[in-house]
């Protein structure tokens, strides 16, 4: 059913393959009834995304590349357009239309995620509240950045964080109204900004060097077959996608089960507490193997399903490199380095991993890049970008002025003119690099936690040596550089990437602003799911167990420390970022001198953090099943047994989608299938 690519039978579909059949339907994808439908479920998907990681802290669908309930919705859509096209097949949508409302959707997912406004609203809310004689922090940092930016009011504070209130009342509407849309202007400026970026590279990814986009393959799949013609999608008539989706879906069933009646036995979820996976702790081993810590060993078919996708030498490059990062801890504490707590640096060598992806992905397109620029300038080029999103000069203008209201707001409140130019370069290189990682690759995780220009700055310079006012602004970005698993510019990209697979190219111009408008609706949508869930259970209404907590503390927590106890620049980060780096760089040398090598620089990045350790064993077991079935089987054999994996994938995402709604609904615990 899918068109397998040279590359590692990871490729983009072909448009004359049976995934790719809908290419060439005539009808429009960017509609009113799509864009209508698109906005009216971006709320519906705020709130249950919400109630998922705040309130019930369950499930976490933006802590991976792909959204499980963007895709459940995209399920449930395309069965009601099936049913729809055998009432009336002139009022069906197309398959343009189907993956233009989940591009809306996913784009409203990510900004709704575990790294952005789930930590965004509880951060700017908490100064006003959490301020007391025994922090002191008005008197410390009240006055280093503009206080419209945050939450003012006491009491529309202190019904947020206790509850059993409702956001509905003038005051509280009065108090939230500002902040709210300073911070969503940002971020529509923001996300303009990306997507101009992602406008000047869409062509030299997709085209040139025709990544794989592993993570569009499955939505091009459930929505195929709905164009001109077609009888609906193919997948769904697949036997041996069947028996995949039966095998995940009734593992989940009757671990569900399990976890309510714990007689029966649950299957491959040796927790016992809900949970898909069994911790394996060695803190309590004697030196230097307690260095390991704790090790989650699971079983996750859906992640067994996506590495199916994914090039084979970075799947075993994910595992390889997990136990690397392991023993370097192991070998920090024999060698009694441990004395400094941040050794052996991990997450800044990814740091520098990270960007010698940047500069790299930068590099092989400088030739590119050139004609890009000579288009802009209408000087003579081999471009032609008129079925770009935008033209290449309206991009570079657009990428411009956005860039610079970026640092004129940051300088506004507070940071350094040079600071700001810098942090914005560095968020937008790793953000550069996290998109062409996920075009390539379709790696499931990328949350990249401590590891922020607003840290890597602070650590390489110290604090001493930035003023107040640095630190403040610093402060108020957290919410963007505390981790970055739901980052929303590979996803516009990839919803670039499915207009064009699914036969809109030319209509790519209204998809960017469709996206825009759908990042706009989106922010609002989270931000009102927030407010609406906080309000009525209190953001602190389970004290330590939720999110929260956290996300109230961190940020300011940091901030007093850095104010009160300044710290001295620490060369040893900047030295892990350049190691990081240059060992990124070797790696990819000897991937370009040996042809066998089986070493991806990226996955040496990726797997030093933390969500890595939750899909290390269903990396391995798909790295093996896919190495097993292309060397006995050939190519032939693992198109065949695809439809299997998207079983998988199906399984789990339909039914823990659904276990969960139900358990939103009925206020009761339910089995996990994610952690």
């Amino acid at each position: 059913m899918a068109v397998v690519e040279a590359n590692d039978l990871g490729g983009a579909p072909d448009k004359n393959s049976d995934m790719g059949q809908a290419a060439h339907a005539r009808r429009s994808s960017v509609t009113l009834r799509a864009v209508l439908l698109g906005i009216v479920l971006l709320p519906v998907n705020a709130y249950w995304v919400v109630c998922m990681e705040i309130i019930r802290y369950s499930a976490h669908p933006t802590t991976l590349s792909l959204f499980f309930n963007c895709v459940f919705e995209l399920v449930v859509l395309t069965l009601i357009n099936s049913a729809v096209r055998r009432l009336n097949p002139r009022l069906a949508f197309s398959q343009g239309e189907l993956l233009l409302v989940y591009s809306m959707l996913g784009i409203g997912t990510a900004l709704c995620g575990h790294d952005m406004i789930q930590i965004l609203i509880p951060m700017i809310a908490a100064p006003v509240y959490l301020s007391d004689g025994s922090n002191h922090w008005n008197a410390l940092f009240g006055n280093l950045y503009p206080h419209w930016l945050t939450l003012q009011d006491p009491d529309s504070a202190k019904d947020f964080f206790q509850g059993n209130s409702t956001l509905y009342t003038t005051a509280h509407l009065r108090s939230w109204a500002v902040p709210v849309l300073a911070w969503t202007s940002f971020l529509v400026v923001l996300l303009y900004l990306m997507q101009c970026v992602n406008t000047i590279l869409r062509k030299q990814w997709a085209d040139n060097e025709r990544l794989s986009f592993p993570l569009v393959r499955l939505p091009l799949e459930i929505t195929s077959g709905f164009g001109d013609g077609a009888s609906g999608p193919p997948l769904m008539r697949s036997r041996i996608f069947w028996i995949g989706f039966a095998l995940a879906a009734g593992i989940d069933i009757i671990n569900s089960i399990s976890y309510y009646h714990p007689a029966i036995p649950s299957i491959l979820s040796p927790g016992g507490n809900g949970l898909a996976y069994y911790q394996w702790d060695a803190t309590g081993y004697p030196k230097p193997w307690n260095a390991l810590g704790r090790t989650p060993i699971s079983f996750f078919p859906f992640v067994i399903g996506l590495g199916m996708l994914m090039p084979l030498d970075f799947l075993f490059s994910l595992v390889f490199f997990f136990i690397f990062w392991k023993l370097q801890s192991v070998f920090v504490v024999a060698m009694a380095w441990d004395f400094d707590n941040k050794m052996p640096y991990a997450n800044y060598q990814s740091f520098g991993a990270y960007f010698f992806f940047c500069v790299s992905s930068i590099y092989l397109a400088r030739q590119y890049l050139g004609q890009v620029f000579r288009l802009a300038l209408g000087m003579p080029s081999t471009l032609d970008d008129s079925a770009e999103p935008v033209r290449y000069r309206t991009a570079l203008i657009g990428m411009f002025v956005a860039f610079l209201a970026l640092v004129g707001f940051a300088i506004y409140i507070g940071l350094s003119p040079w600071l700001a130019v810098l942090f914005f370069l560095i968020y937008l290189g790793l953000a550069v690099a996290i998109t062409r990682m996920r075009a390539e690759l379709g790696t499931p995780i990328h949350d990249l936690h401590n590891s922020g220009p607003d840290l890597i700055i602070t650590d390489v310079m110290g604090a001493h040596a930035l003023r107040g006012q640095d630190l403040g602004a610093f402060s108020m970005f957290f919410f963007l550089t505390r981790a970055y698993r739901s980052h929303p510019m590979p996803v516009q990209l990839e919803a670039l990437k499915m207009a064009d697979a699914a036969g809109a190219p030319r209509e790519m111009r209204r998809w960017f602003w469709v996206l825009i408008l759908a990042g706009a609706v989106g922010a609002l949508s989270a931000m009102w799911a927030m407010l609406h869930l906080s309000y009525q259970f209190g953001a602190l209404g389970k004290a330590e167990l939720t999110a929260m907590h956290a996300y109230s503390y961190e940020s300011w927590s940091r901030l007093a420390s850095w104010l009160q106890t300044p710290k001295a620049g620490n060369d040893h980060v900047l030295v892990a970022g350049v190691v990081g780096f240059l060992f990124a760089a070797f790696l990819q040398l000897l991937r370009i001198r040996m042809a066998a090598f089986p070493f991806h620089p990226l996955a040496f990045a990726v797997s030093s953090s933390f969500e890595i350790n939750f899909v290390w064993m269903p990396i391995l077991i798909a790295w093996m099943t896919k190495s097993l079935m292309l060397r006995y089987g050939g190519v032939k054999t693992y198109q065949a047994w695809l439809p299997f994996f998207y079983g998988l994938i199906l399984g789990q995402f339909i039914e823990g989608s659904l276990l969960n709604i139900w358990g939103i609904a009925t206020g009761s615990a339910t089995y996990q299938f994610w952690q």
